[in-house]
């Protein structure tokens, strides 16, 4: 199980951060198509529907098509090195504060650190410790993701610099509101849902053993992903809106390009010209990548977490206890 366990000898707070790291290394070089696929489909301000002869992107298949034939199968990756900064250094970031967080719970609270409203709270307060350390990264990967041909930003050396001399630093900050106000109750429930069909599939299947124990971790973490960013995705859309806020020159070619004052003036534009639709333009992606990626980072964390107990000669029943 994820999280601190006073009952078993589970990894170091240095370990977590490892695992999350190399588990969101991983992880960000498979659903990195999903990802650009997702950024494209938020940022389009026209209808996705094929009926609309205006939108540049109508559907998954026709946007692969389309991205692949304008651009080559590289554009699929665009953004990729500022996505494995935020995929290590978010995955470190969180996992590492989860764990003692957790640990933290146990030993000053009564609050039992297992406990599945433990792991909403501390998993949603760990998950904005990590945003805003990696939020910079963030938009310099919305951005990368979101420009065409021919690029505004050739590497990420220009791209930093550019935004800092022409719009300032805070610019890298751009949609930290509602990724914050959106990120708590995310990873909140990612981790509340993680551990509650992890009690919920013991429960079926109580005599599993081990051997199905990274598929039941990649099944559970899958449907926790799903289940979370539906219900929190709205705010994603928010935040990819803004943080494109001054790239405008770079989405003329994409259709049509609005300015948004701030998080309320970016709800009501949307929902006044695409309707209530317009604040789940992307989700199919966004799904696909939640469900793999979420199974995928608590799938590879639990992995690399028992091979380093393996090496370092620990029991197998203490990897067990620990639910690695």
């Amino acid at each position: 199980m994820v999280g601190y366990d006073p009952e078993a000898q589970c990894v170091s707070t240095v370990e977590a951060a490892a695992a999350g790291s190399a588990s969101g290394f991983v992880t960000r070089v498979l659903v990195s198509p999903l990802d650009v696929l997702k950024i494209r489909f938020q940022l389009q301000i026209e209808q996705l529907s094929s009926r609309n002869p205006a939108a540049k992107y109508h559907g998954i298949l026709q946007a692969v098509q389309r991205i692949f034939q304008e651009e080559g199968l590289v554009a699929f990756w665009k953004g990729h090195v500022p996505a494995q900064f935020l995929s290590v250094g978010y995955g470190a970031v969180q996992f590492m504060a989860f764990e003692s967080l957790t640990k933290l719970v146990h030993h000053v609270t009564s609050y039992d650190a297992r406990d599945s409203f433990v792991h909403f709270v501390c998993g949603g307060l760990a998950a904005c410790t990590a945003t805003v350390a990696v939020q910079p990264v963030d938009t310099l990967r919305t951005r990368f993701a979101a420009q065409g041909e021919p690029k505004v930003y050739p590497n990420l050396r220009q791209a930093v610099l550019t935004m800092y001399r022409t719009e300032g630093p805070q610019t890298f900050y751009r949609g930290l509101t509602p990724t914050i106000i959106a990120i708590f109750p995310y990873a909140g429930l990612q981790f509340y849902f993680y551990n509650i069909l992890q009690q919920f599939s013991e429960w079926v299947i109580p005599a599993e053993g081990k051997k199905g124990g990274n598929v039941k971790n990649l099944v559970c973490g899958s449907c926790a992903g799903i289940i979370s960013k539906t219900l929190t995705y709205p705010f994603d859309v928010f935040k990819k809106r803004l943080q494109v806020g001054g790239f405008e020159q770079a989405r003329a070619a994409f259709g049509q390009v609005r300015v948004y004052r701030g998080l309320l003036d970016c709800i009501r534009q949307i929902m006044r010209e695409e309707g209530p639709g317009g604040f789940f333009k992307g989700l199919s992606p966004s799904v696909l990548k939640a469900a793999a990626s979420t199974g995928l980072v608590f799938f590879c964390a639990f992995y690399h977490q028992n091979t380093q107990k393996h090496f370092s000669r620990q029991s197998v029943e203490d990897e067990w206890h620990c639910g690695c």
